[in-house]
């Protein structure tokens, strides 16, 4: 069987000082710019809110709720 090299969202749990992902794939989407993050690049999340950010200045304005 032929494996999909097609991009592919992952699924993850987000901890506090890394994540588990619960569906495979190669990135998420910025939960405030909706930019796909590989999964690699991912440095920027909220526990309590449960996502991911595509930079420290997205994060910021989701904790200051701007």
């Amino acid at each position: 069987m032929l494996m999909s090299q097609l991009p592919r969202a992952a699924k993850l749990r987000y901890l506090p000082n890394g994540f588990r992902v619960l569906t495979p794939g190669d990135h998420v989407l910025c939960a405030r710019s909706g930019q796909p993050i590989p999964l690699e690049e991912l440095r920027y999340w909220s526990v309590a809110a449960q996502e991911p950010y595509a930079t420290a200045e997205l994060s910021t304005e989701a904790f200051l709720g701007k």
